[in-house]
């Protein structure tokens, strides 16, 4: 059905609510104020406001708890909203939440470069075409939040998550950033900002570590591009996870109410980040208990818990031991309220499928991706000629590396309909010539994908195990492991639950401070996964075993080869061992202490059986091109910003016999090492999007001529860091001992 009001599920039980021009959400025949789309939003909310319980107020405040599971289809949103409209007493719609950094996270949608490629174009313009884009297909899918633009700065590239920003400089930062707000404000997304504020500022390139900043610093650097998002329309802020100063930003007062809302304006809400508020208690330590930490967040100026963890029962406890008062949760939902009807979700809650088939990853939107992948490349260095790569001359090409079969998008990546890899695109560019086109893999990155895509994986270093290389054990049917848990934490008696599964990324169990599993009434439990290893080759593989929360013990066919002790904390296990492709069975159990509860487990093939061949092919190449790639992301700072070891030595082996090499990097962060200063030719592609591989041909091959602009500084080495081009003048030079204190690239 279709009315004036827009799109009306078929599943709907009550039609009649619909009316011409506006939704009975309340069911009572009357056009009340609140859905009554000509009277102001402030009406509106007031409206509803006073019409709702205590428990209807908390609701509002519970968005990410609503739904309850990921939302795959437009189909599934739809009913998820019609059981929110039509069988609620006021029927509130839900706010449903994605990301949407260089693309709306979900199934076939567009996936742009990641944030730091975009910064690199210099282009706000391109970037507010690619918000709009992004915009009308997150919105097209059913969402109306965004946990997205990353504004904060990436002032030293040591920040694992320096790929999801604008780079180091505040007014280009803030260019983009006003750019990006501005568009999903004008197509009804809800743009968030984060992390509010100075999240990857402290020592040592440390993501969400405690940040040191006199106020005058502050205001001329972080905030610039929060201010510029908030005045372009950001209805949301999300609060980093770090302290300014000792003060958790999540409860800052000063940051959250003064600053954002006093000085600046701002009418939306602020969201913590993932499990901030009970952050509050076991990391930070400034609350003793949860409705201590509900209190202090709440009063400082934040609304919305992500996800609901403390916002439940603590909250209501606090309300009733006078810590907060109702007033603070009506002003709360308040803006929450306000954000919902500005952006038309009452007037307009549900999504047309087909007009969310036409707009999701269609060919406009497409060739808008590989514009952006174009503009964003940037050529490091060029000498003697190397490229382009002239069809008419080179006779042998050599193409080595995983990351040019495998195209790497980056950090929160959507699943695009379809991706052209830079394998891919090269050999289209060598159709009907005489090149003769070798590739070998050497190095395979697809250990840690599906369709071409590379999902990294945070904390282990690795790529995430994933599902096609398990299998449960023997007798044991379905896709997966076999996940065992106990309510205890050394797996006495009968699991509670016993069953086939897997995270769909990979082996990567979150359970943060919540259980996993609904049985599970204890705060320490034990989890035992088992199955089979089914490498895809043979060799020597590192595996990484990451734990926070507890202790894991990893066995392989019997023997225990890992393990890991994090209690309250986190950390990691490495150790190489040599698999075949007959497989191998594995044990791994967690055993939960206190704290974030989490495991995953990763791996990567460290001895390529086809680096020798893969030399002896470059002896008589002409040209080689080598895609080397790194391991960054969330979680996944670098103390050292080298490749890896193996790649590292490798380019090192292929210079020896052959000078006409290329390097394409795949990064989002800037590599150091000696290789540098010896190959000819090195192309930073970053994470060029779904059309990257396209991109990156066109440049090799001369059909266009790159003028990307690194977005930060480059250095020579991690020991000049931080570096960044306007640093305040010194008494002294910037030259070390035995360094140069200029960069390597500006």
């Amino acid at each position: 059905m279709e009315g004036r009001r827009g799109f009306i599920p078929p599943s709907s039980k009550l039609p009649d609510i619909y009316r011409d021009g506006w939704i009975d959400f309340n069911k009572n025949g009357v056009l009340d104020p609140y859905e009554d789309p000509s009277r102001p939003v402030d009406e509106r909310v007031e409206d509803l406001l006073s019409r709702m319980t205590l428990e209807e107020k908390l609701e509002v405040l519970r968005v990410f708890k609503r739904v309850g599971r990921p939302l795959r289809t437009v189909e599934e949103v739809n009913e998820a909203q019609r059981r929110a409209v039509e069988e609620s007493r006021l029927g509130i719609p839900l706010l449903l939440v994605t990301e949407c950094l260089h693309g709306c996270m979900a199934f076939e949608t567009t996936q742009f470069p990641q944030a730091i490629a975009l910064a690199a174009t210099w282009d706000p313009d391109l970037v507010y075409r690619v918000a709009k884009a992004i915009a009308k297909e997150t919105r097209a899918k059913g969402f109306r939040q965004c946990f997205s633009p990353v504004v904060n700065l990436a002032r030293d590239v040591r920040c694992g998550r320096t790929e999801e920003t604008y780079g180091e400089d505040p007014y280009l930062a803030s260019l983009m950033a006003r750019s990006f707000c501005k568009a999903l404000r004008e197509e009804g997304v809800i743009a968030t900002p984060k992390h509010f504020a100075a999240n990857y500022i402290a020592e040592g390139g440390r993501d969400s570590h405690e940040a040191h900043l006199s106020e005058r610093i502050l205001r001329e650097t972080e905030l610039q591009p929060f201010y510029a998002g908030v005045k372009a329309g950001a209805l949301s802020i999300m609060a980093a996870y770090n302290s300014l100063d000792g003060v958790p930003c999540s409860c800052n007062r000063w940051l959250l109410t003064d600053v954002l809302r006093r000085e600046w304006g701002f009418e939306g809400f602020v969201v913590s980040d993932a499990w901030a508020v009970p952050g509050l208690i076991s990391k930070h330590r400034v609350a003793a208990r949860p409705e201590e930490a509900v209190a202090l967040c709440l009063k400082a100026g934040l609304e919305v818990e992500l996800p609901t963890v403390l916002w439940g029962v603590p909250l209501e406890d606090a309300l009733k031991a006078g810590l907060i008062a109702e007033e603070d949760i009506d002003e709360a939902v308040r803006r929450v309220l306000k954000a919902m009807f500005a952006v038309g979700l009452f007037d307009e809650p549900y999504v047309n499928p087909e007009e969310a088939a036409k707009t999701v990853g269609c060919e406009e939107h497409v060739r808008l991706a590989y514009e952006a992948a174009r503009k964003a490349i940037v050529l490091l260095k060029n000498e003697g000629g190397v490229l382009p790569i002239d069809r008419g001359k080179v006779q042998r090409l050599l193409v080595l590396g995983g990351a040019a079969k495998t195209l790497k998008l980056g950090g929160y990546s959507g699943v695009p309909k379809r991706v052209v890899t830079p394998l891919e695109a090269i050999r289209e560019k060598l159709a009907g010539s005489r090149v003769e086109l070798e590739y070998l893999e050497v190095f395979p990155v697809e250990m840690g994908c599906d369709n071409a895509i590379q999902i990294r994986n945070p904390n282990t270093g690795f790529p995430l195990l994933r599902t096609r290389y398990v299998s449960p054990p023997e007798g044991y049917a379905g896709e997966g492991v076999r996940i065992e848990i106990f309510d205890n934490p050394s797996f006495e008696g009968k699991p509670v639950a016993d069953y086939v599964g897997f995270y769909w990324v990979g082996f990567r169990f979150e359970w943060g401070y919540g259980k996993p599993h609904e049985a599970v009434k204890s705060d320490n439990y034990s989890v035992r996964f088992t199955g089979r290893f089914n490498p895809p080759k043979d060799g020597r593989y590192a595996v990484c075993l990451w734990v926070a929360g507890g202790k894991a013990k990893l066995s392989v066919d019997g023997r225990v080869v890992a393990e890991a002790d994090a209690t309250g904390v986190s950390a990691r296990k490495k150790v190489v061992l040599n698999l075949s492709t007959r497989g191998h069975s594995f044990s791994l159990e967690y055993s939960r202490t206190r704290g974030y509860a989490a495991v995953r487990l990763g791996w990567e093939l460290v001895d390529s059986p086809e680096s020798e061949r893969a030399l002896e092919l470059a002896k008589t190449a002409d040209t080689v091109v080598f895609f080397a790639d790194v391991i960054e992301g969330e979680e996944e700072d670098r103390a050292v910003l080298r490749l890896p070891k193996s790649q590292e030595e490798f380019i090192e082996r292929l210079l020896e016999v052959n000078r006409n090499v290329v390097v394409v990097l795949i990064a989002g962060s800037p590599v150091v090492g000696e290789w540098l200063y010896k190959v000819p030719a090195v192309v930073q592609a970053w994470y060029p999007g779904e059309e990257g591989g396209r991109a990156i041909a066109d440049v090799l091959f001369g059909d266009y001529n790159p003028g990307g602009k690194l977005p930060f500084t480059w250095p020579h080495c991690e020991g000049q860091l931080p570096l960044y081009y306007n640093a305040k003048p010194s008494g002294r030079v910037y030259d070390y001992v035995n360094a140069t204190g200029a960069p390597l690239y500006p």
